[in-house]
């Protein structure tokens, strides 16, 4: 068993250890989608999703700013799950659902 287990944490890291070098080109140009852009994108991800098994459009905009534009990107993803506990009308009660 202890072998087995080195034998994932090992790969793990050898895993880890060879994406990390992993890079994208740089593009040039000014007008790449940020924070808002990716806010939108991740606001229309779901049924994008669905439409990329039909046609050949992508949820993800590629390139983009960079960390302004993942960050939209989860919030607006998240959003559709109801995640964020400071828009709930009513409060959480802790014997059972919102009645």
């Amino acid at each position: 068993m202890r072998r087995a287990a080195a034998k994932v944490v090992l790969l793990t890291f050898a895993a880890l250890a060879l994406t990390a070098c992993a890079t994208q080109p740089d593009v040039p140009g000014a007008d790449l989608p940020g924070f808002f852009w990716g806010l939108l994108h991740g606001w229309i991800a779901p049924p994008a999703l669905i439409a990329e098994l039909f046609t050949d459009y992508r949820i993800y905009a590629y390139p983009n700013s960079g960390g302004w534009y993942d960050l939209g990107f989860v919030l607006g993803a998240s959003s559709w799950a109801g995640s964020c506990p400071f828009w709930r009308r009513r409060p959480w009660r802790r014997d059972g659902p919102m009645a």
